[in-house]
C-alpha cells in the first residue's frame, strides 16, 4: 500500500513523477492530498442488498474482495424495503415461475428484456430458499413454511386465474431482515469493508474499468482502488425529487460515475411513484398493507380503485394506482383542507393481524401521520419511490455501452440492483420484485466474475495520472466561492423535477423542465459556494458531490422524458396518451457531457426473446389493463 501527497498550486504544474497524480489546476493556495493505493481482485461499491450479495458471493469463491460504502452497511436503503420478495414457491396457493415472468413482462409495459425476466423469475425460488438457509427470519405459515402475501400486479395462470399469493415476507420489515442477514454472512466470510468511504469516480483506461477513487470521510485521505472487476451497487437517485420515500443518501452516485466516464444510462425517464407515501413526510407505507386487505378512499369515503382496475382494484400495478389517485385529486375528490391527498384504510383489519404482519406500518403511521391505524385511515399521496432506469447491463450484470449502434461490454465493469437497468422492470416495476432483483443479480455478478476471471491474475500498473480529474473536482468543489449554497441549488433542482416530471407529464411542461433543469445544472457549475475548507468529515463537500451526482441524472431524466412521445408504464403523457410500440418499444440511452451540459440520446432494442423458448415462450405485447 503506497501513501503519497499531491500538491496543488495556482497554475497548471507538473509534480515530480512518483507514479501518482500530475498536471492539474486549482485556486490560490497550495493544498496537499494524501493518496493511498489498494489492490483487489474485485471491488463492490455499495453495501445494500445487491452489493452485499455480490461481495459475499465473490468472497465465498475465494476472490480478494473489498466492499466500499459511504454508510455503515446496515444503514443502506435496502433496510427500508417493507413488503417482501417475490418467488413462486406455491406455499399459499398454486404458482409457477412462468406466471411470475408473465406478470413482470406485463408490469414492465413490455419494455422489460425477456431474457433477463426469464432468468430472474426462474432463479427466484432457489434465491429465496438460499436466503432462508443464510438465516433470513421470514414470517411463517402454520405449517412452518415461508409466509406469502398478495401483492400488486400478481396473477395466476398468465393473468387468467385471479390474484396470486407470491410475496415472501418477514412481517413488514423484509428488507431489514435481508440486509442484516447478508451483512452477517459477509462478515462471516471475511469480506473486507471500507466503511464511510465516498467513491467519487471510476478509473478508466482505453475504455476498460480499472478501479475507483474514494475519499475516506474520517481523515480526508484519497484512496485509489485497483481491481480486475468493479461492481456498482449504489442504488437509485430518488432524492432528485422534492418528495420521495428514498433516504437522503439515495443520490445515484454510481450512475453519475458512469455518466462522467462517458458511458450511457438507460431509461431514466421511467420514475416510479409509490401510491402510498405518507402525506407531508413522504415515508413509505408498504403495498403489503393493501396486500393484507387495506384499500384507498376518496373524500366521499368511496373505495375508488374498482372504477379504475375492476379485476384487481387496489392491487393493480403501482403506476396505475398512482395515476388513479392523482385523477381523484384532480377531479376534486381529494381529502383534507387542500383536497390534495387520499386515505388508506386499515381499520377493518384486526389489531392482531396488524401487529403480526404490519407492525412497522402501525409505528410509522403513528410517528409521521399521528394516526392509529386500527382507528383511522392514513393520509397518503403518490411519492417518488424507485428508478427503473440506470446503468445498462445484460442479465449477467456486465455493463453495456454502444459503439456504432452495436452493444459492447465494458471490460471490468458490472452493476446490480437499483443502480442497474438489466432491464427486468422496463417502464414500471412490480412491487416485491426489487428485493428479488438485488439478490438475483448480485449473485449473478459474482457468478459471472468467477466464470471469466482467473484467481491470482496479475495486475497491470495504473496510468500515472489515474484519478487526477476526480481529485481536481474535489478540490474545485471544496474551494467553490460562488453565490449559492448546495442546499439552495438542490432545492431548486428537486422542485423542478417534482413539478415538470411528475405522475402525469405534458409536452410543454417537459420542454419547460428541460430548459429549467439545464439552467439549474449551469448554476451548480458556476455559482456553487461551499464554506467548509477542511477534509475531515466535510459534509458540505460530500453533499455538494452528491448534488453533482443527482444533477447529472436529473438532466438526463428530463431530456429523456421530453423525447419519448408516448405513454408507457410510469411515463404517462397527456399529449400522447397511448403506448406506441411501432416507434417507441426501445430503450433510451442517454449521455451527458458534464462540462458543456450537452445531452445525447440514442436508442437500443428491447430483448423480446426469452433465454429458452422450450422452457418459456416469448410474451407478445398486448394492451395492459388490470
Amino acid at each position: 500500500m503506497l501513501s503519497s501527497a499531491l500538491k496543488l498550486t495556482k497554475k497548471i504544474c507538473s509534480t515530480k513523477s512518483n507514479g501518482l497524480i500530475r498536471n492539474f489546476t486549482t485556486q490560490t493556495q497550495s493544498r496537499d492530498y494524501a493518496v493511498v493505493d489498494h489492490t483487489y481482485d474485485a471491488i463492490v461499491v455499495g453495501a445494500g442488498g445487491a452489493g452485499l450479495r455480490a461481495a459475499l458471493g465473490l468472497t465465498e469463491k475465494g476472490y480478494k474482495t473489498a466492499c466500499i460504502t459511504k454508510l455503515f452497511p446496515t444503514r443502506s436503503h435496502t433496510v427500508a424495503a417493507q413488503g417482501g420478495i417475490n418467488a413462486a414457491l406455491g406455499n399459499a396457493d398454486q404458482d409457477d415461475w412462468r406466471w411470475h415472468a408473465y406478470d413482470t413482462v406485463k408490469g414492465s409495459d413490455f419494455l422489460g428484456d425477456q431474457d433477463a425476466i426469464h432468468y430472474m423469475c426462474k432463479e427466484a425460488v432457489p434465491t429465496v430458499l438460499e436466503l432462508e438457509q443464510y438465516g433470513v427470519p421470514f414470517s411463517r405459515m402454520d405449517d412452518g413454511r415461508i409466509y406469502q402475501r398478495a401483492f400488486g400486479g400478481q396473477s395466476k395462470n398468465f393473468g387468467k386465474g385471479g390474484q396470486a399469493t407470491r410475496c415472501c415476507a418477514a412481517a413488514d420489515r423484509t428488507g431489514h431482515a435481508l440486509l442484516h442477514t447478508l451483512y452477517g454472512q459477509a462478515v462471516k466470510h471475511n469480506t473486507k469493508f471500507y466503511i464511510e468511504y465516498f467513491v467519487t469516480d471510476l478509473i478508466m483506461e482505453n475504455g476498460d474499468c480499472r478501479g475507483v477513487v474514494a475519499i475516506n470521510l474520517e481523515d480526508g485521505t484519497i484512496h485509489r482502488f485497483r481491481s480486475h472487476a468493479t461492481v456498482i451497487a449504489t442504488g437509485g437517485y430518488g432524492r432528485a425529487y422534492f418528495s420521495a420515500t428514498s433516504a437522503h443518501t439515495c443520490t445515484g452516485d454510481g450512475n453519475a460515475m458512469v455518466i462522467r466516464a462517458g458511458l450511457p444510462c438507460q431509461d431514466l425517464e421511467f420514475v416510479q411513484f409509490h401510491p402510498t407515501g405518507i402525506y407531508g413526510s413522504g415515508c413509505l407505507i408498504t403495498e403489503g398493507a393493501r396486500g393484507e386487505g387495506g384499500y384507498l378512499l376518496n373524500s366521499a369515503g368511496e373505495r375508488f380503485m374498482p372504477r379504475y382496475a375492476p379485476s384487481v382494484a387496489d392491487l393493480a400495478s403501482r403506476d396505475v394506482v398512482s395515476r388513479s389517485e392523482t385523477m381523484e385529486i384532480r377531479e376534486g375528490r381529494g381529502v383534507g383542507p387542500e383536497k390534495d391527498h387520499c386515505l388508506l384504510n386499515l381499520t377493518h383489519l384486526s389489531p392482531e393481524i396488524i401487529d403480526e404482519r404490519l407492525p412497522g406500518i402501525r409505528e410509522t403511521a403513528m410517528i409521521f401521520a399521528g394516526v392509529d391505524v386500527t382507528k383511522e385511515p392514513i393520509p397518503v399521496i403518490p411519492t417518488v419511490h424507485y428508478n427503473m432506469g440506470g446503468i445498462p447491463t445484460n442479465y449477467k450484470g456486465q455493463v453495456i455501452t454502444q459503439v456504432n449502434g452495436q452493444d459492447k461490454l465494458v471490460k471490468g465493469l458490472y452493476a446490480a440492483g437499483e443502480a442497474a437497468c438489466v432491464s427486468v422492470h422496463g417502464a414500471n416495476r412490480l412491487g416485491a420484485n426489487s428485493l428479488l432483483d438485488i439478490v438475483v443479480f448480485g449473485r449473478a455478478v459474482a457468478n459471472e466474475i468467477e466464470a471469466t476471471l482467473k484467481k491470482d491474475t496479475p495486475h497491470k500498473p495504473l496510468p500515472p495520472n489515474a484519478g487526477e480529474e476526480s481529485i481536481a473536482n474535489i478540490d474545485a468543489i471544496r474551494f467553490s466561492n460562488g453565490t449559492r449554497s448546495t442546499a439552495e441549488i438542490r432545492l431548486e433542482m428537486q422542485k423542478i423535477m417534482q413539478r415538470n416530471a411528475a405522475v402525469f407529464r405534458d409536452g410543454q411542461v417537459l420542454k419547460e423542465g428541460v430548459q429549467l433543469i439545464d439552467e439549474c445544472a449551469r448554476s451548480l457549475l458556476n455559482d456553487l459556494k461551499t464554506t467548509d475548507r477542511t477534509m475531515i468529515w466535510n459534509t458540505d463537500l460530500i453533499e455538494s458531490l452528491e448534488l453533482q451526482n443527482l444533477m447529472t441524472q436529473a438532466v438526463l431524466t428530463m431530456h429523456s422524458a421530453e423525447a419519448r412521445k408516448e405513454s408507457r408504464g410510469a411515463h404517462a403523457r397527456e399529449d400522447y396518451k397511448e403506448r406506441d410500440d411501432a416507434n417507441w418499444m426501445k430503450h433510451t440511452l442517454s449521455y451527458l457531457d458534464v462540462n458543456t451540459g450537452k445531452v445525447t440520446l440514442n436508442y437500443r432494442p428491447v430483448v423480446s426473446e426469452t433465454l429458452d423458448q422450450s422452457e418459456m415462450e416469448t410474451i407478445k405485447p398486448f394492451k395492459r389493463v388490470y
